[in-house]
């Protein structure tokens, strides 16, 4: 099995597949304003197994567009959909990110939790803008700086996993440049990523390694997401994901 393999494997019985929770979800949707009394369209892009699209269509009673490049992935999603009679209110669909089978404006509201990184945040936000309405509102979390000067061994790691990890200030710029007016900002809290992503995590270790046979390929990806979590929690005061919500500008 590939990297890629390997790492749906290890998340794939994963509540999310990054930071966050429900209480964070809940609180951006109360920041941009969602009215759940109106008919809203709503996508969820890098959308994982899940845990944001249910949520949005639970609590707004909306239409979720749930998007991931992962089968593996949206089959978990709509068996979960399933489960909790939402399967109406989620067209849950294999695609990539950055090539997305949408007409322009097409939705009130786009979410991604955790996953812009994957085409990068100034990539995302102005490819993605074209499918909100007018008005329309974005919502994503991100890599983001807490501090102006950060320990050295820090700023290495995430300097390689990541380039674009800056400040809030820089990513509100980026935000303004390519047409949104910032509406809502809060930084995750320590729970996000310790009690609802990194201990569930940990917990999977042993049984993914022992079904790929503790193979070297399987061994690497455990000691990276072991040494992530260690990096977080020696100097989670230096960074964490920010929730940034804005709405389109015209």
């Amino acid at each position: 099995m590939d990297e890629i393999g390997l790492m749906i494997d290890l998340h794939l019985a994963g509540e999310r597949q990054g930071p966050g929770s429900a209480a964070a979800t809940r609180r951006a949707i109360e920041l941009a304003g969602l009215d759940a009394a109106k008919p809203l369209a709503i996508a969820d892009l890098g959308c994982g197994t899940g845990a944001s699209a249910l949520q949005l269509a639970e609590e707004l009673d909306a239409h979720v567009t749930a998007v991931d490049f992962s089968s593996d992935f949206i089959a978990a999603l709509e068996t979960a959909a399933g489960q909790a009679g939402l399967s109406e209110s989620i067209d849950a669909r294999v695609a990539s990110i950055d090539d997305l089978p949408f007409a322009e404006a097409a939705f009130d509201a786009i979410w991604s939790e955790g996953a812009i990184y994957n085409i990068g945040f100034e990539q995302g936000v102005r490819d993605w803008r074209r499918y909100l309405k007018p008005g329309g509102v974005l919502a994503v979390s991100e890599i983001t700086w807490l501090t102006a000067e950060r320990p050295a061994e820090l700023e290495v790691f995430w300097r390689e996993a990541y380039p674009e990890i800056a400040t809030a200030s820089q990513k509100f710029e980026v935000l303004e440049r390519h047409g949104y007016s910032p509406i809502g900002y809060f930084v995750l809290p320590t729970e996000c990523w310790i009690e609802h992503y990194y201990e569930p995590l940990a917990a999977r270790y042993d049984a993914f390694l022992a079904r790929h046979g503790h193979a070297e390929a399987a061994r690497a990806l455990v000691d990276a997401d072991r040494r992530e979590a260690d990096l977080y929690r020696r100097y989670s005061s230096f960074y964490s994901y920010g929730f940034y919500i804005a709405r389109r500008s015209d």
